[in-house]
């Protein structure tokens, strides 16, 4: 086999051309071997391909070449006229495609020039958003026929969740779905990443009981998570990472439980009662802690649960430990510890605050004889996920079981106050569905402690 070592081959004649072997001849390309095309390329492939140009996006009129394919925007300058070849051979192709998704407002015209399209002797109009079309000349009689034709909404189009239960509720493409009570949230389909297929949430167990002179109790447990597909303005407790970021759901009922609030104690020497906790799927806000309660010298902490409660303030020593916030652990954690009330002998009894999703509860303070009031409740947070901010889970205020001084304030986000004394000694219920905390009970024989709030769960996600 001979060979020849060139760096250009060049015709005779200026503008002539070129011809490499002989009709029947076989021309190899060796594996390895790039072929750079940096003119027009006819005669490759078979009919009815183009190559796309994806480098020149048509905005006036021009004339198609054969073999090539047009991006056309009609957007930018308006309408624009596609001559197609005066002189194509059998075979030769043309792509249009709209390049805006405008055609519907200022159209795309094939311009014949002198030959038929599909058979006839008129130009063709374009004038469907999104799309393309493929035209190969076939012959005289025919002309150009349009070989391929789509749309860009034929292309597979993003999925989104579908599901029913609770209050449905719309904020732009989202749809929020809200459980005031225990319920089950189907899913009916399920979406793709091009869409959703993940859940935002929020789980807010029942706040704590109030004790029977005492400080306040815990809010529920806080839980919040937003998609990355989501937009709203989530509180500081939102979850961006670990298991339960991105939650995926499956075409499958899950069950909903909504925690109810703790009872408050009713007898001489009751704490309050727990909340109940409160679920959604993998994910499980806990009861607030119940406020310690009873007489003097009697030791009554406070419990642990999503948010603590504040102990007894009857104890000699001053006052009963709080409970423990964020019992079990959690990240971002679910709540915070309860405060520390005060016994002065002889002069008060004044109940800490319970710990709120955004706080501790606040202890008695100054714990000399100059404290005037139970300790305010820890506040809560704020979240957008039902569309409008609102603010969950604040730690339930103390009671005073010593006039004439005041019950502490219930935290932001459904905390009841604490009782007073005078009368009524009664500590205020938390706010059902914000989970929020009881207030603790303050003097007399009215001072029983206050019921938790009720819990709630939001799930939201993208379905258009």
């Amino acid at each position: 086999m001979s060979e020849i070592k060139v760096n250009k081959l060049t015709p005779r004649t200026n503008c002539g051309t070129t011809t490499l072997g002989d009709s029947g001849d076989t021309i190899n390309i060796p594996a390895g071997v790039t072929i750079s095309n940096n003119g027009t390329a006819t005669g490759f492939g078979a009919t009815g391909a183009v190559n796309w140009d994806v480098a020149s996006i048509k905005t006036v009129d021009f004339t198609a070449v054969s073999g090539v394919g047009y991006f056309v925007d009609t957007a930018t300058t308006g309408a624009v006229a596609v001559t197609l070849p005066a002189a194509p051979a059998v075979g030769d192709v043309v792509g249009v495609a709209d390049y805006a998704n405008n055609f519907a407002t200022a159209n795309c015209t094939l311009n014949r020039n002198s030959l038929k399209i599909g058979g006839a002797t008129l130009n063709a109009t374009l004038k469907t958003n999104g799309v393309a079309v493929t035209l190969v000349y076939v012959d005289a009689t025919k002309g150009w026929i349009v070989t391929d034709s789509g749309n860009q909404t034929d292309a597979p189009t993003a999925l989104y969740i579908a599901a029913t239960g609770g209050c449905i509720t719309t904020c732009g493409n989202y749809k929020i779905h809200t459980f005031l009570s225990p319920g089950t949230f189907t899913v009916c389909s399920v979406g793709n990443c091009g869409g959703s297929n993940t859940v935002s949430y929020m789980v807010v167990a029942g706040g704590g009981g109030g004790g029977f002179y005492s400080g306040g109790a815990g809010a529920g447990g806080y839980r919040e998570s937003k998609a990355s597909s989501d937009s709203y303005t989530a509180s500081p407790l939102n979850a961006t990472s670990g298991p339960g970021y991105n939650l995926p759901v499956s075409a499958t009922p899950y069950a909903i439980i909504v925690g109810g609030g703790g009872p408050g104690g009713a007898s001489s020497c009751s704490p309050g009662t727990k909340g109940n906790d409160s679920s959604f799927s993998t994910i499980t806000s806990t009861g607030g802690g119940f406020s310690g309660g009873g007489p003097a010298n009697t030791v009554n902490d406070g419990g642990p649960g999503g948010s603590g409660g504040s102990g007894a303030p009857r104890s000699p020593s001053g006052g009963n430990p709080p409970g423990t916030g964020n019992t079990p652990p959690t990240a971002p954690p679910q709540g915070n510890d309860g405060g520390n009330g005060h016994h002065e002998p002889g002069v008060y009894q004044l109940g800490g605050g319970g710990g709120g999703a955004g706080a501790v509860g606040a202890s008695v303070s100054p714990t000399g004889p100059g404290a005037t009031a139970g300790a305010a409740g820890g506040t809560g947070v704020t979240t957008s996920i039902s569309a409008s901010p609102t603010t969950y889970a604040g730690g339930g205020g103390g009671g005073n079981d010593s006039g004439p001084r005041s019950g502490g304030a219930g935290g932001a986000g459904g905390g009841g106050a604490g009782g007073t004394q005078p009368g009524p000694g009664a500590g205020n219920d938390g706010l059902d569905n914000t989970g929020g905390g009881a207030g603790g009970g303050g003097g007399g024989a009215c001072g029983v402690g206050g019921n938790g709030g009720s819990g709630i769960v939001i799930i939201r996600y993208k379905y258009q």
